[in-house]
């Protein structure tokens, strides 16, 4: 019996980050069905594939139950008003406008089931003068801000490697539908949300664009401290070309790392302003870590008290005994799973299910 046990999900979603919502309430025992169009969610059809089934859908939909609809029509709107007179959460990330034109619109479904949580994710939300304009992640993270800090040293942004648009706000959105069936048991009555990816991000910038929130000057990576202008807070190549990084800037490390490598006399710089009084910190990393090769750099901190991380790529990240030993993957039938990162005293172990073949459950 999962925390979820119980709630009915109808989720009409693709994609990222309505799935990442619902695949985390089914993870809990949840009833999700998903409510697919003939050809299936798109991310069905996104390589690489194992034990038949993509792994991307596989792991944004197990658990879940399919059904395939056509909502243009009579019988497939009949079939969706039957899912949704006995649901708790409806789920859909059209558009703007779009389930209101097919007849879904959060009216009309409070109106047939005035308990229901009705939850909507878009790319800028249901008002706005962006409301309309189509985006995916990327789109989002550049309109946000975000992308004009994901740059190189050259001060060229690049193409981010996390969908964090999407996955914000299906963490958002997960947090708001828990939070409406909360108050649910108080009022009886369930809720709209709408959750925009724009919106969902910016919350993770408070941190670096202090400045451009108060209304003064936009951060830059090469003097914010958390972007690339620190020395104990930076990326550095190591002699093979591969990478490390130092990923604290506490005094502690400056002067344990200094000390170590018999510089104790550039420790104070560790707490200079980011940018340029760090240059010669930094040039000073910089030439040092490229005197060995990453695994060297491993094993010489392996007994430094130094927040000291190597670069790893994800089939490196993923052969990490820390994975096996925090059953982090899950392997059943030839299918990887990721195993959930919400974990309670109470579970007794988690074991996945499949995800759904498409039409399935009707």
């Amino acid at each position: 019996m999962g925390k979820l046990s119980g709630i009915k999900v109808v989720d009409l979603s693709q994609f990222l980050p309505g799935p990442m919502l619902s695949v985390m309430m089914a993870d809990q025992g949840a009833e999700v069905v998903k409510v697919e169009p003939a050809a299936g969610d798109p991310a069905r059809d996104q390589a690489p594939f194992e034990a038949g089934q993509s792994i991307w859908f596989r792991n944004l939909n197990r658990g879940k139950k399919s059904v395939v609809l056509d909502l243009k029509s009579d019988a497939g709107r009949d079939a969706l008003w039957n899912l949704i007179d006995e649901a708790d959460v409806f789920l859909e990330g059209f558009r703007p406008g779009v389930t209101a034109r097919l007849g879904f619109g959060y009216e009309a479904v409070a109106a047939r089931n005035p308990r229901i949580v009705y939850c909507s994710i878009s790319a800028f939300g249901q008002s706005g003068a962006l409301a309309h304009h189509p985006a995916h992640d990327m789109a989002v993270q550049a309109m946000a801000g975000f992308l004009s800090v994901n740059d190189g040293p050259d001060g060229m942004p690049v193409v981010p490697g996390a969908p964090s648009a999407d996955m914000a706000a299906g963490l958002t959105a997960l947090s708001a539908v828990l939070m409406a069936l909360i108050g649910r048991q108080t009022s009886g009555k369930g809720d709209y949300v709408d959750i925009a990816m724009f919106d969902a991000m910016l919350p993770w910038c408070a941190h670096i664009a202090g400045t451009a929130i108060g209304g003064g000057e936009p951060p830059r990576s090469t003097s914010q401290r958390s972007l690339g202008g620190a020395g104990f807070y930076n990326v550095y190549a190591t002699a093979d070309g591969r990478h490390v990084v130092l990923g604290g800037r506490e005094l502690k490390f400056v002067a344990n790392l200094l000390t170590a490598l018999e510089r104790p006399d550039l420790i104070a710089l560790g707490s200079e302003a980011p940018g340029e009084p760090q240059a010669p910190l930094i040039a000073f990393l910089r030439e040092t870590f490229a005197t060995r090769t990453r695994d060297e750099w491993i094993a010489w901190f392996a007994d430094k008290d130094v927040a000291f991380s190597p670069v790893l790529d994800f089939r490196e990240a993923f052969a990490q005994p820390h994975i096996a030993e925090r059953g982090l993957v899950v392997e059943v039938g030839g299918a990887h799973h990721i195993a959930p990162p919400i974990r309670f005293a109470s579970d007794g172990g988690w074991r996945p299910t499949s995800a759904p073949e498409l039409g399935a459950d009707g």
